[in-house]
């Protein structure tokens, strides 16, 4: 007599639009759910990451009536051991397209040998990588293109499931033990709600508050005119597919991004080295600092102590709500790459330790295009100058006064420039680490060497 298929969670944190759901119910009459706490993917992740996982974690179990199995280790090992524990013939699970998910499914493929099936239906994306092709078969290495091919060759409707399409097993009659969500770690920063019916309503209240004015928006810091959806696109609590579902000409820009979170996904699959390694390998031979100068440099930053009000605002956001507005990100990585000359990959790093909602492929690949060596990269000539982005862009200054209170006597686009104020006007805050002007021109001068290298 077979057992139950095993439907293992990973990055698909919900119970509606599971198309797992569907293969694993014409597969087996019961299903064994799962989670695998992997030590190679939860070291890295910061406590944000961490709690808001183990939040949506106990959400899912929930919603399967408490009969989610959790268990700790090399899922090359664990699944291996659970599919014979519970006599399992298929393993279903949604696509993993990154390079480590790549390699442990792979290592789990063979560790299931020819007695159970490891099968993967769909993944957490509308259109997997590698679907969307140009005319001669090739991968798209420039965006444009590549979203009007993802546009047009389209997704599927969002697959009807919920708690009961499959009948869950209860893991407590299997000789297997039962590992428990761990205890949330401490996290000073204040979070989203976590787990899929948080999404739903987020995502709801979107649609309803801010789709149409979205385009115009989703620009301003000092506004509440983005999603909020990207903590849950990370781990799955919404599938793209069911947003994508609800979407229509009056949000085109929202689904303009939802194709740049594939467009990234799809180049990751095809380079994995460039999670690491500049995309554009021409841009080995710019100069960054690296020295003490430039780890002092790099703590000013990190702290949001730069002296640059907008910097130091999305710094200190970071820190507050393990999240920063989209604008902001691009200014705060343009000056730790071309003011502060440092390496793109020391800002990517510290952005995935605290964000919430750190995804690999937006995460080092929106670095790249900031530093220019990227997919789309902005032109090397492009600098942003943080005084001007922030009075374009935080025009009232709301958004440099919430997040650094030393600002807060002064009013309007003053906010900007404090050194343009009299002494007292912010005597806690910091003067200017660098003079932009003088690091823009220091920047070019850099980018001369990228350029002999192609000559």
């Amino acid at each position: 007599m077979s057992g139950p298929a095993i439907v293992w969670f990973r990055r698909d944190l919900r119970v509606g639009d599971q198309a797992t759901f569907l293969a694993a119910a014409g597969a087996a009459e019961h299903a064994l759910g799962v989670f695998v706490l992997d030590p190679a993917l939860l070291d890295p992740a910061g406590p944000a990451r961490r709690r808001f996982l183990y939040g949506c974690l106990r959400e899912l179990d929930a919603a399967l009536d408490g009969r989610l199995l959790v268990v700790t280790g090399d899922p090359a090992v664990e699944i291996s051991r659970l599919a014979s524990a519970a006599r399992a013939e298929t393993v279903h699970i949604a696509a993993d397209h990154g390079p480590y998910g790549r390699s442990r499914d792979e290592a789990v493929r063979h560790a299931l040998g020819a007695r159970t099936r490891l099968v993967a239906t769909g993944s957490p994306y509308a259109v997997a990588p590698g679907r969307v092709r140009t005319g001669d078969g090739n991968r798209f290495k420039v965006f444009t293109p590549f979203s009007r091919v993802w546009a047009a060759h389209g997704w599927r409707a969002p697959a009807e499931t919920n708690a009961a399409t499959l009948r869950w097993l209860d893991p407590t009659t299997l000789d297997f033990d039962r590992g428990t969500i761990p205890t949330d770690p401490d996290v000073e920063a204040k979070l989203p709600e976590p787990g899929e019916a948080a999404a739903l309503r987020t995502w709801q209240e979107f649609l309803h508050d801010r789709a149409t004015d979205y385009a115009e928006a989703r620009n301003r810091p000092d506004l509440p005119g983005t999603s909020r959806m990207s903590p849950y696109l990370k781990f799955g609590c919404i599938h793209p597919r069911t947003m994508l579902a609800d979407l229509d000409g009056s949000a085109g820009r929202f689904t303009t991004e939802l194709a740049w979170r594939e467009f990234y996904a799809d180049v990751l699959d095809r380079r994995p080295d460039s999670a690491r390694r500049n995309y554009d390998q021409a841009f080995d031979a710019l100069p960054v600092d690296t020295d003490a100068d430039a780890h002092r440099l790099f703590d000013a930053w990190r702290d949001g102590r730069t002296g640059f009000p907008i910097v130091d605002a999305g710094m200190r956001q970071l820190r507050a709500e393990a999240w920063m507005h989209n604008r902001v990100r691009m200014i705060t990585a343009s000056f730790l790459v071309k003011d502060l000359h440092l390496p793109w990959q020391w800002g990517a790093r510290h952005f995935m330790e605290l964000l919430v909602d750190g995804d690999l492929a937006s995460n080092q690949h929106g670095w790249q295009w900031v530093a220019g060596c990227g997919t789309d990269a902005a032109p090397y000539f492009r600098v942003f100058n943080p005084t001007v982005q922030g009075e374009r862009f935080d025009p009232s200054g709301d958004y440099v006064r919430q997040y650094v209170p030393e600002l807060g006597r002064l009013a309007g686009k003053s906010a900007h420039r404090p050194w343009a104020q009299p002494a007292d006007a912010a005597p806690d805050y910091p003067p200017p680490i660098v003079d932009h002007d003088e690091e823009r021109r220091d920047t070019l001068l850099r980018y001369d060497a990228v350029k002999r290298s192609r000559s």
